[in-house]
Parts: C-alpha cells; sequence; structure tokens
C-alpha cells in the first residue's frame, strides 16, 4: 500500500520539476533574444536626426521615440511618440477617424467593434509606434473592406506592424513630415516552443504579410527593407519610396 503514495509523490514532484524547468526556459529565451542588444547594441543615429538617402536606419525603442513638429491645426491632445496608449484608440476627429496607440493583440476585434453601429468612415489616419502584426493585418483589411483611405499628417509616425495598417488604405496619404517606418517582426513569443515549430510560426506569420501586401498592391520588394533590419532598429522610408513601392498612392 505504500507503494502508491509514492508513486503519487513522484508524479507531483515530476510535474513540479517540469513547471519549474518551462520558467527557466522562458526566461532564458527571453534573455537569449534580449542578449545581442544587451551585448552590442545599436549603433544607428536615434531618431530624432534626420534621414537622408542611404541613411535611413536609426534605434528604435518605442519608449524612446521623441516628440515630433506636428501641424498646428492637429488634434491637440494626440500623444507624443514616446507617451503612447498601451493599445489602440479610436476616436472621431471631423471626417476622419484617428488610430494611435501601440497595436495590441485583439485590437482588430475592438476596432471591428467600435464600426459597429457607425457610419463607415471615409478617412482613417495613423499615429502608432506598430505592435501585433496579426491584428494589423486584420485592421487594414476591414479598412480595406469599408473603402475607406488613409492619412498621415504632419509630425505622425507609422512604425513596425503600423504600415500594414496604411497599406490598407484605397488611397494613401503621406505628410513630407511624417514617418513611416520598417523591421522585422516577432509572430510568436512563447520562446519554448521547439525550434522547428517556432521556423514554422515565423514563415506562416510571413507569408500572411506577403500574401496581404500582394492583396493591398504593395511592391513585395519593401520586405527586404524589412527582413533585412534588426527588430531594434527601424528603416525609414523617403517619400520616394514610400511612392515607388506602392505605400502612398498619385492621383493619375
Amino acid at each position: 500500500m505504500s507503494g502508491k503514495p509514492n508513486t503519487v509523490r513522484r508524479a507531483i514532484l515530476a510535474i513540479l520539476a517540469f513547471q519549474i524547468g518551462m520558467a527557466i526556459v522562458l526566461a532564458g529565451g527571453d534573455l537569449m533574444r534580449a542578449l545581442p542588444s544587451l551585448i552590442a547594441p545599436s549603433n544607428q543615429p536615434s531618431l530624432d536626426n534626420p534621414v537622408s538617402p542611404g541613411d535611413q536606419t536609426r534605434r528604435f525603442r518605442p519608449a524612446d521615440i521623441p516628440a515630433r513638429p506636428g501641424n498646428p491645426d492637429r488634434v491637440t491632445d494626440i500623444p507624443s511618440p514616446g507617451n503612447m496608449p498601451s493599445r489602440l484608440r479610436f476616436e472621431e476627429t471631423g471626417d476622419a477617424v484617428l488610430l494611435t496607440g501601440t497595436i495590441a493583440g485583439g485590437d482588430a476585434d475592438r476596432f471591428d467593434e467600435w464600426l459597429e453601429g457607425r457610419d463607415a468612415p471615409q478617412t482613417i489616419r495613423l499615429h502608432s509606434p506598430g505592435g501585433s502584426v496579426m491584428d494589423a493585418l486584420a485592421i487594414g483589411r476591414t479598412i480595406r473592406d469599408i473603402e475607406a483611405d488613409t492619412v498621415m499628417e504632419s509630425g505622425d509616425i507609422c512604425f513596425s506592424a503600423c504600415p500594414y495598417v496604411l497599406a490598407g488604405g484605397v488611397t494613401r496619404t503621406v505628410d513630407e513630415d511624417a514617418l513611416v517606418g520598417v523591421h522585422q517582426h516577432y509572430f510568436d513569443e512563447n520562446v519554448a516552443l521547439p525550434a522547428f515549430i517556432a521556423v514554422e510560426d515565423i514563415q506562416r506569420g510571413q507569408a500572411a504579410v506577403v500574401g496581404y501586401l500582394s492583396d493591398m498592391g504593395i511592391d513585395l520588394r519593401i520586405m527586404e527593407l524589412s527582413l533585412s533590419t534588426p527588430p531594434d532598429e527601424i528603416y525609414v522610408l523617403l517619400p520616394e519610396e514610400l511612392d515607388e513601392y506602392g505605400m502612398t498612392t498619385t492621383e493619375s
């Protein structure tokens, strides 16, 4: 009879050991992800340094994005880039809807729910440091489905996953004093996944991005710029590149 309690005890201890091991793996994975930037942080200039052809890569940390001068007629309570809401905020401003803040998981569903019962907006204005790629793709598809335009005004930013929302507009306009930037993304935060599954998730995520950009009429060469820029840096697109890759539209 004494064997059964010992078996149960060993099973409980095994489960506990497994949970501790998983915690170590998760913590170690986070450390390994952060280690490259700790050992060799980006030596690129900060985002308050103007870009020019061939000099377009900047250090990127959302909390440290410097404030930018804006249009004096812009919405006065729009947050500074380094003080964004932790998830998207939707706000009607005249004939447009302003999307500002970090794109968090679930924000695509929140946006769809927010639109319910409202007249479809004609214009979506963006001011976001990025965030969840999959939510950005879904929001972009919603914008295209309701046939809205996307716009960025002077001083606005659209980094990381945000350009995918920008791409959803039927017409896309970016002020010359706004900033649009791309870089590599994480598609799965679960660092405990086996390597082959993690690679599959990354490839599946990249496939979703490629399919989306193709559907939106964006030149897929923009992916080369994104994939070659580390997550702690951002490649800022020049106005002529935005036009070249179809991120902005021009009237014929």
